[in-house]
């Protein structure tokens, strides 16, 4: 067992940094060095699941060894992860849909309980602690399946390969996997924080003609300028029927609404907004992961509209990381401007706070 430290969620809204124990990959698993960590909102959520657990979800590092029958990346390989790990034989899998994985599970699997895998590879004062989302990032280390890794092309930076991992795969993969925008379709994106930039920059690379961006942030909608938005509507907080933002998107697009409506705000009572902004047959996508409860009039589905809530943008990872990287190395996708900060470990708490504030597009925890 290797020590290292990391951010332990405690399961009632808090966090410690701590030392844990990883363990040597066995067979089909990958230990990885992580060298950079996303922070995201689900970071955040992850501190009430109820039990502790390795933060991080989007992470990027150097493979420090290879389990037996590993052969898609060797030794001092660069590596992204991807959190929807695939199986590659079960039904979801052999049907396209990777990140449905009816037998995704952790490295070392345990036991389940209440539908969470439990990983021995990793512990925390003598006991299986679980990795968020099966990887865990933010940690020195991380023990996964061989799957949860694809290799790095040169001139990737780790603090983009690891924003890749999910903010922006989830908002690239929506637009293009989920919904296949086409050239010439308008678009409308509600929250254009890190998510719902990469909405507005894939619709962008797919050849929308509209791109509407929308946020009750000005610096936000600044941003979604910057990344691509054609147009962009200050939202009133005080507007609970969206009365406003129908409006100023229908008067875009002849009176109709927009072909694809994004929500990327992760606000439960915003689940439903793209339903006022899409036109009759439509797609809606409510790309946030919003867990709550919210209620809302039927007759906003009317006429033949379509409401998708895609997971991790419908990701299949050796297909979509290297269209992503592709686009980024060629200047298409503008992710080194979409970290805005870069912390160490020991920081975490304020990176946290920055992300639930505000101040950042991404932020970015960098290992030594």
């Amino acid at each position: 067992m290797e020590r290292t430290r990391a951010a332990i969620a405690d399961g009632n809204g808090g966090f410690s940094l701590e030392t844990i124990e990883v363990g040597a990959p066995g067979p089909g698993e990958v230990l990885l060095a992580v060298k950079a960590c996303g922070i995201c909102h689900t970071d955040h959520a992850s501190l009430r699941w109820g039990r502790p657990l390795v933060m991080g979800h989007e992470g990027a590092g150097e493979v420090v060894s290879v389990g037996e029958g590993v052969e898609r990346v060797r030794v001092g390989d660069r590596v992204v992860l991807n959190w929807a790990i695939p199986c590659g034989e079960c039904f979801q899998c052999r049907d396209g849909h990777a990140v449905l994985c009816e037998t995704s599970r952790p490295a070392h699997v345990m036991e389940r309980s209440a539908g969470h895998a439990r990983a021995e590879g990793t512990t925390w004062r003598g006991v299986a602690v679980d990795r968020s989302f099966n990887i865990g990032t933010m940690a020195g280390l991380t023990l996964v399946r061989e799957a949860a890794v694809t290799l790095l092309p040169e001139g990737v930076p780790y603090a983009v390969a690891a924003i890749a991992g999910c903010g922006v795969m989830t908002g690239y993969g929506s637009v293009m996997n989920a919904a296949r925008v086409s050239s010439g379709a308008t678009v409308a994106v509600a929250g254009c924080g890190g998510v719902g930039l990469n909405v507005i920059q894939a619709a962008r690379i797919a050849g929308a003609s509209v791109i509407v961006g929308l946020d009750a942030r000005e610096g936000a909608l600044e941003n979604a300028r910057r990344f691509g938005a054609t147009h962009t509507f200050l939202m009133d907080r005080e507007d609970a029927e969206f009365r406003g933002a129908g409006e100023y998107v229908r008067g875009l697009t002849d009176g109709r609404g927009v072909d694809f409506a994004f929500e990327a705000t992760s606000v439960a009572a915003l689940a439903f907004l793209p339903l006022v902004l899409v036109r009759d047959g439509g797609m809606a996508l409510q790309v946030s992961g919003i867990n709550d409860a919210v209620t809302v009039a039927m007759p906003r589905f009317m006429w033949n509209k379509r409401y998708v809530t895609p997971l991790y943008g419908d990701c299949v990872p050796e297909r979509d990381f290297p269209r992503v990287f592709g686009h980024y190395l060629s200047g298409a996708l503008r992710l080194d401007e979409l970290v805005t900060r870069t912390y160490p470990l020991e920081r975490a708490a304020e990176a946290m706070d920055d992300m639930m504030s505000g101040r950042n597009a991404k932020g970015v925890i960098l290992f030594d």
